[in-house]
């Protein structure tokens, strides 16, 4: 009976102490541009935590709204930019965007180094410092956290039966490195936005397009693609960010809460991508482990041997092109986390 009393004391003195830590904070309203609307990564995980989360967590005195950057008009290579800029207080976009502007965006999601969401994490995590010190000195924005979206794949609205199906295919691409990818495999790459996909693989404007498992599935891909390859080409990472003068001005109290709460967010968005992927698989194939509604009836092409293989010579292409475009000091800070992590080496 005294055990049950003095825990029942102990959980009562936690609870009020996170009660009494929460009124502390100072009463703060943010205003936050998150990934695209459309896909599970905003509606599952992003929105509930901004809209919801965050409020419960602090016991009402941090709240925010949000919208997607594609709800607000912005294309997203736009977004540092303007979180740099002060435009945006927070905001949320996939790291291929940034590209253009510095090719060490790229490093952590060059096409054929992560073939599982275990080892994207581990790259992800050893190159985070160098991309967080150069968001803050180039971009004057302080980087939060880097989550992921499921593994990107191959949809194609052809018969394929392995990687090396992909030579002469015209392939909707998002990224300069998945583009590398594609041509090193003799394919053409094709530019175009998410949603213009579905009528251009119904016209056959492309054979084949890349995009997460599951974020396929949300877009109905299904509907027009008949054949996925199983084989996670990279993955796509996203960057949650604030403006580096807003995040100065915060109590630290105010930066040690919002700091926790995004880190339990992209553990959790990371801990589903694996998840995601699957159900991806799943629900494109039409397999009984689906649990959606609608099931899709595309051809789940496991890759075999031969398509491994032949992943890991053309991603040795994909860095070597990669490394031409990245300064030298890019090029010894990749070398430094993930080629070491790898056994990678890139050249300039």
């Amino acid at each position: 009976m005294k055990l049950r009393h003095a825990f029942a004391a102990a959980l009562s003195t936690a609870l009020l102490a996170g009660a009494a830590s929460a009124q502390t904070l100072p009463k703060t309203h943010l205003k936050v541009t998150g990934g695209l609307s459309n896909l599970t990564a905003y509606q599952d995980y992003e929105r509930p935590f901004w809209t919801k989360t965050i409020a419960e967590k602090s016991q009402g005195q941090v709240t925010a709204e949000i919208k997607g950057f594609n709800e607000m008009g912005m294309k997203g290579p736009e977004l540092l930019r303007l979180l740099g800029s002060g435009v945006i207080e927070y905001g949320t976009a996939t790291l291929s965007y940034f590209a253009s502007d510095n090719p060490i965006n790229e490093a952590i999601d060059l096409a054929g180094l992560a073939t599982d969401v275990k080892t994207a994490r581990t790259l992800t995590d050893a190159f985070e410092p160098v991309l967080a010190k150069t968001y803050g000195e180039g971009n004057k924005v302080k980087l939060l956290g880097i989550s992921t979206y499921p593994a990107q794949v191959l949809f194609c609205h052809a018969d394929i039966k392995g990687l090396a199906d992909i030579k002469g295919k015209k392939v909707r691409t998002s990224s300069r490195t998945q583009a590398d990818f594609i041509e090193a495999l003799g394919g053409a790459s094709v530019t175009m936005a998410f949603g213009d996909v579905v009528p251009a693989m119904q016209n056959k404007v492309v054979d084949c397009a890349i995009t997460g498992s599951l974020s396929g599935y949300s877009a109905k891909w299904y509907e027009v693609a008949t054949h996925l390859l199983a084989l996670p080409i990279n993955w796509n990472q996203q960057v949650h960010a604030v403006n580096g003068a807003t995040w100065a001005k915060y109590d630290p109290a105010l930066q040690k809460f919002l700091q926790t709460e995004v880190d339990g967010l992209v553990n959790t968005i990371w801990d589903a991508a694996a998840k995601q992927t699957q159900e991806g698989y799943d629900c494109n194939t039409g397999a009984a482990a689906c649990t959606q509604p609608v099931k899709g009836k595309m051809v789940l092409v496991t890759p075999s041997d031969k398509d491994k293989a032949l992943l890991k010579q053309v991603s040795e292409q994909v860095v070597a092109k990669w490394a031409q475009r990245c300064s030298a000091a890019c090029v010894n800070d990749f070398n430094g986390t993930i080629g070491k992590t790898l056994g990678v080496v890139a050249k300039k």
